[in-house]
């Protein structure tokens, strides 16, 4: 089993505030892994931490080869060349051509030859269905088409592992479904894939392994689908299932008992 992530009973503060405790995690080469749970869980800090953004407290972890708990301030960039990031908000250069954003990450990452870096950028762009779109600036480009180029970004440099944090929540259900599919055919090609996310059509369409961040740790959830209009229904929906489910047993023992 190639293990790309290991979390080893950690925890992780944020500006001196405990967000999460005692966090254990593997994650396998070529998942694809849901972090879901309400707002302010956890679930973008514990991407941050993966990522190098934000230092262990205490506990071990490994990501991609490299002791993140250990890990050297002069090490992240090295770190970060690994991985691939899809973010909620695009973060595109906005006063530059899809072609340029995308020239940008190559040359800061090492690329000089001017030939090698188009053809890159040719081959990530035909292979998230934006062949035509290099010129374009990106208010030129609807919501999906901006995330896709924010996908062909994150693969410039073939990742052994993608951090998506809410990668489909400003955009439509179709739209979040053709996003879906482009992250679950890099998983397919053995990509790891972290997702947060409070999107409940996509968690039941593309279901996979699935983790909670609640009571400031993680957790993982049970193969249930989710059926409700949001998470933090379902959230609470499961909440109260434990309590009515505790509420019985102790009504049971009690029945026993007299």
């Amino acid at each position: 089993m190639d293990v790309i992530c290991e979390l080893n009973s950690v925890d992780i503060s944020h500006k001196e505030y405990s967000v999460l405790r005692n966090v254990n995690l593997t994650v396998k080469k070529g998942e694809l892994l849901y972090i879901i749970g309400k707002t302010g869980s956890g679930k973008s800090t514990l991407l941050k931490a993966l990522y190098g953004e934000i230092p262990l407290k205490s506990g071990t972890g490994t990501v991609c080869g490299f002791k993140i708990d250990k890990l050297k301030r002069k090490e992240i960039p090295f770190l970060r060349r690994k991985m691939g990031f899809v973010f909620q908000d695009f973060q595109l250069l906005t006063d530059r051509t899809v072609h340029d954003n995308l020239s940008f990450v190559l040359k800061a990452t090492g690329w000089t030859k001017k030939k090698l870096i188009d053809k890159r950028i040719n081959e990530v762009l035909e292979r998230v269905g934006l062949s035509f779109k290099g010129y374009k600036m990106p208010h030129e480009l609807s919501g999906g088409e901006q995330q896709s180029v924010v996908i062909a970004r994150a693969i410039l440099n073939n990742p052994d592992l993608i951090l998506a944090d809410e990668p489909t929540g400003n955009l439509d259900t179709d739209t979040s479904e053709n996003i879906m599919n482009l992250l679950t055919n890099l998983k397919n090609e053995g990509t790891t894939v972290i997702m947060a996310t409070h999107d409940t059509v996509i968690l039941n369409k593309f279901k996979s392994r699935t983790i909670i961040c609640t009571d400031n740790t993680v957790t993982e959830r049970q193969d249930t689908v989710l059926n409700f209009i949001n998470l933090e229904e379902q959230m609470e929906a499961l909440f109260d299932l434990k309590i009515d489910k505790q509420d019985n047993l102790e009504q049971s023992d009690s029945k026993t008992i007299n």
